[in-house]
């Protein structure tokens, strides 16, 4: 390269811009035509950080005007090498005219060049790594500096183009055929860079890079912050041993989690450790992908046992329990409203999806870091069994739970026996169903102490023993208990009082209605459903067979099609959408107990004409969770359509407000006992009659939130009735006078009680066997 370099001149400048975009073009036949356009510049225009970027090559050339840093010898040195690569290059593009970029538009290319890799050619680092750093050194430059640099970067464009448009001439000598189709679409493709890194930074609008793209930038992010690349990667390792492990000691009882369960050492992470050290590459990652993934969804399956624990008092079925999902999404839609079911469903299953992937990427990294050094990672393994059948051998505790961990092991045993014992049970639960001590009993003989009475079951939801006997709850319920007997005794009636146990807890109210009136222990869905196929006699269905009752049920919370009425024997049926409700919903509940009962006075029990007695089965739905809002009494004359509990329910609290908050769930729930009991009460003093009979109880205690963790699954039952006959039948039974069963008050079983309730009004035992 030959030219002069004055302070008034631009040709090293020139030389710059070309040599930035298309380093290797850099030949003397090229350079002769470059110094025949001179350009001037102003002194005062250059910059130590404009100095930094120009190439040595340049500095050789003019003598006089090199920096005081470099040495004439280091100049022809820089001059040989570019000239020398040039020769070496097979093939040199020529400098594509683009449009003027300032120098960090430059350093990005050259941080582009870094990340080629493999793709550099041999004549090309040192070029290329030349420019990176005096592009480096640009970036870092101060911002007084960059004005005065975009200045030479525009003088330094144009002559660029000079540059290009002579290059046919150099295309006619010969060299022309270096320029291929491949080459322009390079140099296309880097102006397009050079562009869509403009725009970034001009706060354009821009397409989001590809994935490919982004794994490009973390790889050259990698390579320009290395420190903060292995903070990063530790900082992700951490987590995968954090969230392994996690999962591998996580208890499936929301009232265990707490920082001592997991300050434990989990033998099944030894035992999978010792597997992966074991295996190949491609086995290793495969058996370590799925093992991720199974761990993952068993955490999925102890979050599941969380909640049933904590709403239903049991652990989450295998086989039965997935049609409960569908129930839980209505209860959501039913209390807050179809968008946060539709929202909670979307996020149950992303994070089910999320766990299973999560726990398979950590399983699969933290497989790959055993891998690196197999030595320490097999002696850490070693170490880590050794501590733990020592744990193990002398039983050493924290906190109360063993160091020494098999959760994993202990939960899959769990469920695995579970699902046998269900698969079991089914045959043998059907065969319990048929069998029945009243199941040939002639009519004639069913409840004869009971003809002429009207007989009405009600079941009051979630009454349960912690509304009577927590101290929470206890003042507000038992003096409603007290107020209602006396109430009642005004009136004529009398209570005898005692305790069922039920069999749900929390919630599934149908098992314990279908417990109650069938005499069966109906504690899970499959037995609910073989239950509702057979022919077994209820308690309700007795009384239909006698000819002697109108059988009718009242159920405000069916909103559906109910097939369970023939199994109870249930000549009508009133649904939600059958008693002419015109009101808001109170949450879960489609309408307040006191419009449901007038609505049963109204449609059946008041109507003049009836020839039989009815039996009724009434399900109250007042005291459903999330207990907010709750109506409030009315006076009965004033029901009409329902439409007076529209500024009740208004002014009523926001379930979300309450279901959250156990004090305030405790408090609420308190209320809405004593609101349905009130209800019930009145009514039968308001429409009740010599005859009337009035059996109710609760379907199961509250959730343990409200009723606590060791709560009992006892509920209060209570038999109401004018004719002091009926309740002479059953002394026997040494019940609590009232309302408020005492303490002491004898507890059954509630699948005993549809036997005791027939055998005490007369009914004779004839035992079929299906």
């Amino acid at each position: 390269m030959t030219g002069t370099a004055t302070p008034e001149t631009g040709a090293p400048e020139e030389e710059t811009a070309s040599q930035a975009v298309t380093p290797e073009r850099t030949t003397p036949k090229a350079a002769a035509p470059e110094a025949e356009a001179p350009e001037t510049v102003k002194p005062e225009a250059q910059t130590p950080e404009t100095e930094a970027s120009k190439p040595e090559a340049a500095e050789a050339e003019a003598p006089e005007a090199k920096a005081p840093e470099t040495t004439a010898s280091e100049a022809e040195t820089a001059e040989t090498e570019d000239t020398e690569t040039a020769a070496l290059e097979p093939k040199a593009p020529k400098a594509a005219a683009s449009p003027p970029e300032d120098t960090e538009t430059a350093a990005s290319k050259t941080a582009a060049t870094e990340t080629t890799g493999p793709e550099t050619t041999a004549s090309e680092p040192k070029v290329t790594e030349t420019t990176a750093s005096k592009a480096a050194a640009t970036e870092t430059a101060s911002p007084e500096a960059a004005a005065p640099e975009s200045k030479d970067t525009e003088t330094t464009a144009p002559k660029a183009a000079d540059a290009e448009a002579e290059a046919p001439a150099t295309d006619r000598d010969g060299e022309g055929d270096r320029d291929t189709d491949a080459d322009r679409d390079d140099r296309d493709a880097a102006d397009g860079e050079g562009d869509r890194d403009a725009a970034d930074r001009e706060g354009d609008r821009v397409h989001p890079p590809g994935i490919m793209a982004r794994v490009a930038y973390w790889r050259a992010w990698r390579g320009r912050h290395p420190r903060g690349a292995q903070v990063v990667s530790w900082g992700v390792t951490v987590l995968c041993v954090v969230l392994v492990l996690g999962a591998l000691v996580l208890p499936n009882r929301l009232f265990s989690v707490h920082v001592s369960r997991f300050l434990r050492l989990p033998g099944e992470a030894i035992i999978g450790a010792a597997v992966l050290l074991a295996l190949p590459r491609r086995p290793r990652v495969a058996l370590a992908a799925v093992a991720g993934a199974a761990l993952g969804a068993l955490t999925v399956l102890n979050l599941l046992d969380m909640g049933f624990v904590e709403y239903l008092g049991r652990d989450f079925n295998l086989v039965l329990d997935w049609g409960l999902l569908d129930d839980a999404q209505s209860y959501v839609a039913d209390s807050m409203g179809g968008t946060v079911a539709i929202a909670a469903a979307i996020g149950l299953v992303l994070l089910v999806v999320g766990v299973m992937v999560l726990m398979a990427l950590a399983t699969v990294r933290l497989s790959g870091l055993l891998a690196r050094d197999t030595r320490q990672a097999t002696r850490g393994t070693l170490i880590a069994g050794t501590a733990w059948i020592t744990c193990s051998v002398l039983g050493l505790q924290y906190a109360g739970a063993p160091l020494a961990s098999d959760q994993v092991a202990h939960t899959l045993t769990s469920e695995a026996r579970r699902v046998r014992d269900t698969l079991k049970d089914e045959a043998a639960f059907g065969k319990v169903a048929r069998s029945d001590t009243f199941g040939a009993t002639p009519a004639d003989q069913l409840v004869p102490d009971l003809r002429g009475k009207d007989m009405i079951f009600t079941f009051i939801e979630s009454y349960g023993r912690s509304a009577i006997e927590d101290p929470v709850m206890a003042p507000g319920v038992d003096k409603t208990l007290d107020v209602s007997t006396q109430a009642l005794a005004k009136a004529g009636f009398h209570a005898k009082s005692g305790w069922l146990t039920s069999a749900t807890y929390g919630g599934s109210s149908w098992l314990g209605h279908s417990t109650t009136l069938s005499g069966l222990w109906v504690d899970n869905q499959q037995r609910y459903r073989t239950v509702m196929a057979s022919d077994h006699l209820s308690l309700t269905k007795a009384f239909k067979k006698t000819g002697a009752w109108d059988t009718i049920g009242v159920m405000p919370g069916v909103q559906k099609g109910w097939p369970e009425a023939k199994f109870y024997g249930l000549d009508k049926v009133y649904n939600a959408f059958q008693m002419g409700y015109q009101g808001p919903k109170f949450s879960w509940s489609t309408m307040p107990d006191q419009y449901a009962l007038e609505a049963f006075q109204r449609l059946e029990h008041g109507r003049a004409g009836r020839d039989k007695p009815l039996m009724s089965e009434i399900i109250l739905t007042s005291s459903h969770q999330p207990w907010a809002p709750i109506p409030k009494m009315v006076g009965w004359d004033q029901l009409g359509n329902g439409s007076i509990f529209d500024g009740i329910q208004k002014a009523g609290k926001k379930a979300s407000d309450v279901i959250a908050d156990s004090a305030k769930s405790k408090e609420e729930y308190g209320k809405s006992i004593q609101y349905s009991v009130t209800a019930l009460t009145q009514w039968l003093e308001r429409y009740g009659s010599d005859d009337t009979v009035l059996v109710f109880l609760g379907d199961h205690q509250p959730i343990a939130r409200v009723s606590g963790n060791n709560a009992s699954r006892d509920v209060p039952i209570s038999v109401v009735a004018k004719d002091p006959k009926v309740l002479d039948k059953i002394a026997a039974w040494n019940w609590t006078d009232g309302l408020k069963p005492a303490h002491n008050a004898p507890v059954w079983k509630m699948d005993s009680f549809r036997d005791k309730f027939l055998t005490a009004y007369g009914s004779t035992p004839h035992p079929s066997n299906g």
